[in-house]
């Protein structure tokens, strides 16, 4: 521990919203702690939009009292300098923090000062207290505060804990919890750093908890470790991470033995524990598909296959799969328009006996409508325009195994059946596993299917009970 004692910043900001890709501060407040002896600066702040009415009544900063302020731009110099080389201290710090670093990367100065976060701080301190906000603060140590919610009020606040924990506990255990936490990786206050440590740095799978064991979310990665502390690092600069890191408080991991198992497991568990925070690989029971009906017994050639009524990798002529309804008629219509197609022989528009469609009067159709196109031709451009989202047909005869390191993912007709890590494994995947089409799953096994130089496939041949696996040979 170095004799010198820090210079401690405390720091509290009031802004327009909790968005610091979107929202602006009004006020800044900073108390500084420098051998015994406290400073003070603070200054209203011009955000340049609005406040909203809610913010209005909550900090009492109005637009008249910030209307003839300077904007951050022109105090921030200023402020740099007055924060330069001190031990930046704020309340749930990566908030104030966020905000301040964002609003200083406008101006193009790099905004990187040493971080204690009082939440994190109590919690060492006083680890039987339930809760570690700021008011609560204010009612167990008998803070006392003038106004809430103004920034220099609640620099004044922190202050006062910062002396309450010194009278409890003795400056040097207090600048030893202190130098501790400079220590660590830059975490949430609620997530024990411990719990992060042990995180391997191995692919697979982590999932975020909230209270209660609420799924959150459900990631993967090559390196589990440095993907979570990635996480919290880009809280400070990103308003969805900020709001995840805000709300995590268990965390798990499953070990996978490669990427592609990452991958698998990741969407599995995703479409089972439906996490809040993925979006994107969500099971959608709207999948559908273009399918080219030929001969037709009318002049639509194209009818859309539902999810019901799918089975990628068995039917022929299948296009597209689509999310939704809604994706798909906006995929085909782009197609047509690209082609030239006539978007009444594609259903997209009624057509009227002996009449042309609306494209054809703004020259994007070529007339298959009232046959100046012969629609055979027209079948022939449409299949063309299509062939990039045809669905392939599963190129097999029947399930595979593709083998990464340990592991043994089993794939059916473009389905997965699971992962197996030995023949007994193996077997009941083969016998018990029901194929069930998934997009997602779809992409993933395409994309192994290319990389044959990292994995080795097999071709599995059921008999007994039993798993026979044999290089794959077409």
């Amino acid at each position: 521990m170095p004799t010198n004692t820090p210079t401690f910043a405390f720091v509290d900001i009031e802004t327009t919203g909790s968005r610091p890709d979107r929202d602006r501060i009004t006020e800044i407040g900073i108390l500084t702690l420098e051998n015994g002896e406290c400073s003070t600066w603070n200054r209203l702040v011009n955000p340049g939009v609005p406040i909203p009415l809610n913010i209005q009544n909550l900090t009492g900063i109005t637009p008249e009292m910030v209307a003839k302020q300077v904007c951050f731009a022109e105090l921030a110099q200023e402020l740099y300098l007055e924060l330069k080389d001190k031990i930046f201290v704020a309340h749930n710090a990566r908030f104030d923090y966020s905000f301040l670093k964002a609003a200083f990367k406008t101006v193009g100065i790099d905004f990187s000062p040493r971080v204690i976060c009082t939440v994190k701080l109590s919690r060492r301190l006083f680890p039987n207290q339930a809760r570690h906000n700021l008011d609560t603060l204010i009612q167990v140590h008998g803070l006392k505060i003038a106004k809430r919610h103004r920034a220099l009020d609640d620099a004044e606040l922190l202050l006062q804990f910062w002396f309450v924990c010194e009278g409890l506990f003795g400056k040097q255990r207090l600048l030893e919890e202190v130098a501790d936490l400079l220590g660590r990786p830059s975490l949430p206050a609620h997530i024990d750093p411990e719990m992060v440590n042990v995180i391997p740095n191995r692919p697979g799978v982590y999932i975020f908890y909230a209270e209660n064991r609420q799924v959150l979310y459900i990631g993967k990665s090559k390196d589990l470790r440095t993907r979570v502390m990635s996480h919290f690092q880009q809280s400070l600069t990103s308003r969805k991470e900020m709001k995840l890191s805000l709300q995590v408080r268990d965390i798990d991991w499953i070990e996978t033995a490669g990427e592609a198992g990452a991958l698998l497991l990741e969407s599995r568990l995703i479409k089972e524990k439906l996490p809040s925070f993925n979006i994107k690989l969500r099971r959608s029971r709207d999948l559908c598909a273009w399918q080219i009906v030929h001969p037709s017994p009318d002049p639509v050639a194209l009818r859309l296959v539902n999810h019901r009524d799918l089975q990628p990798g068995v039917q022929d002529n299948l296009y597209g799969l689509f999310y939704s309804k809604r994706e798909a008629l906006q995929t085909l219509q782009a197609i047509a328009k690209k082609n030239q197609l006539c978007e009444g022989l594609l259903g997209l528009e009624k057509l009227l006996p002996k009449q042309s469609c609306f494209g054809y009067h703004v020259k994007q159709c070529k007339g298959a409508c009232i046959g100046i196109e012969s629609q055979q031709l027209h079948l022939l451009r449409l299949q063309t325009a299509l062939i990039k989202l045809k669905v392939e047909i599963w190129p097999y005869r029947g399930a595979i195994a593709i083998q990464e390191n340990e592991d043994i993912h089993v794939f059916d007709r473009w389905c997965y059946l699971g992962t197996a890590i030995n023949e007994n494994e193996l077997a009941e995947l083969l016998e018990d596993g029901v194929p069930e089409f998934d997009l997602d799953i779809y992409k993933i096994i395409k994309k192994m299917l290319k990389e044959t130089s990292n994995f080795n496939i097999l071709n599995l041949h059921y008999h007994q009970r039993k798993a026979d696996m044999l290089p794959l040979t077409n």
